[in-house]
Order: structure tokens, then C-alpha cells, then sequence
């Protein structure tokens, strides 16, 4: 992780908006790219003087907008049969892309907003709402409204971090331990509940049987 955020903030040191934009608008097609990530960089370069943070939240903004209705394009023109090959790479399964399917069915436009702060869903949002046949304009408006929220929230708090980068630092340093621990046992969590789901779905007892 550390080496990743050394890399992106190389990155940003070397191509400042460009790489807030170019980031930002891949990943809100479909593409893994941090974009989230490099806005709150990008937010905390700004706190410090080396970016201004108005034109970072305007070009994260803009390129949240384009990004995501370039993904409703490729939804709305490839259609279901595109998201079902080609869904896994962005980890949208077959049985995933249902359930969002009758999701945004169920709630439309409130899912455009609130799929913005959803990891997976931020990425997929677009893709989604073109392939599902929602309205061109209808998505443009929420989809604005939600990349509005979001960089509103993401550009602040980096803005924020960087008054207290150094307290920070000295805190995660410090409490680096607890918290991989913590993260190991929430995946150990996550993994048992999902075996303990996956037999109960296909009928298989959780338990082994009782010795004689």
C-alpha cells in the first residue's frame, strides 16, 4: 500500500491535473484506476501549495462526469450482452449484474447518487444505467449531482489531512499492527461467512457430522 501511494504521488508530482483528470475519468468507465485515491493526494498537494485545490475539484468533477456518461455509452450501445462477457473484469458477475439490474430498476436515480461512493458500483454506475435503458438526461442530472458530492467530500477531506499529514502519519505508524490484525480478521470474517453461506445455499450441512 505504501509503495502505491508513493507511486501515485510520483505520479502526481510529475503530471499534477493531467493525472487527476486522466485517473479520475478511467475509472469512472469501468477501468481499475485510482482515481479516489489520487483526488485526496491531489487534495492534500493543494492544502500545501504545490496544486489549488479549486481547479483540482473542478477537473475531478469534469472528468467524473465525462468518465461516467462514456460508460453509459458503451452500456447503453453494447447493451446486456456486453456487461455479461466482459463484466468480469471489472467484478461484475452475472448474478452481481441481476441484482444491480432490478436495483436500479427499483430505485432509478438514487442509485446513480449514492452508487458514486460505493467501491465496484462507482466504476460499473455508468455501465449499468445504459444498459438497463434509463433516460440519457435523467442519468445526467443525478450523475452530476453525485460526482458533485463526491468531490466535494473527497477534495475537503484531503484538504483537511493536510493540516494534520504528520499526526497522521504518526498515528498509522504507530497503530500499523492493530490495524493489519484488524484486517486479517475481517477477511478471515468475510471468508468463513461466505463458506458458511455458500453450503447453507447449495443445501450442505455448516456442520460435520457427529463422531459415532
Amino acid at each position: 500500500m505504501t509503495v502505491a501511494l508513493a507511486g501515485l504521488g510520483t505520479l502526481l508530482g510529475q503530471y499534477g491535473y493531467l493525472a487527476v483528470t486522466v485517473l479520475v475519468l478511467l475509472e469512472d468507465f469501468g477501468v481499475p484506476a485510482p482515481g479516489e485515491t489520487v483526488l485526496i493526494l491531489a487534495s492534500i498537494a493543494a492544502h500545501q501549495g504545490r496544486l489549488d485545490i479549486l481547479a483540482v475539484a473542478g477537473l475531478a468533477f469534469v472528468a467524473a462526469v465525462a468518465g461516467d456518461n462514456i460508460g453509459f455509452a458503451i452500456g447503453h450501445f453494447g447493451g446486456r450482452p456486453l456487461l455479461t462477457r466482459y463484466g468480469r473484469y471489472i467484478l461484475l458477475t452475472p448474478r452481481r449484474l441481476e441484482r444491480a439490474e432490478r436495483f436500479m430498476a427499483r430505485h432509478g436515480g438514487k442509485v446513480v447518487v449514492v452508487a458514486r461512493f460505493v467501491e465496484g458500483l462507482r466504476q460499473a454506475n455508468g455501465l449499468l444505467a445504459g444498459a438497463t435503458g434509463m433516460h440519457w438526461r435523467r442519468f445526467l442530472v443525478f450523475n452530476a449531482i453525485g460526482a458533485a458530492a463526491w468531490v466535494a467530500v473527497w477534495s475537503t477531506l484531503g484538504y483537511v489531512l493536510g493540516a494534520h499529514l504528520t499526526s497522521v502519519e504518526h498515528l498509522v505508524t504507530r497503530y500499523e499492527l492493530y490495524l493489519l490484525g484488524a484486517a486479517g480478521l475481517a477477511v478471515a470474517g468475510f471468508v468463513t461467512w461466505r463458506i458458511v453461506r455458500a453450503r447453507r445455499h447449495r443445501g450442505m450441512p455448516v456442520r460435520d457430522a457427529e463422531p459415532r
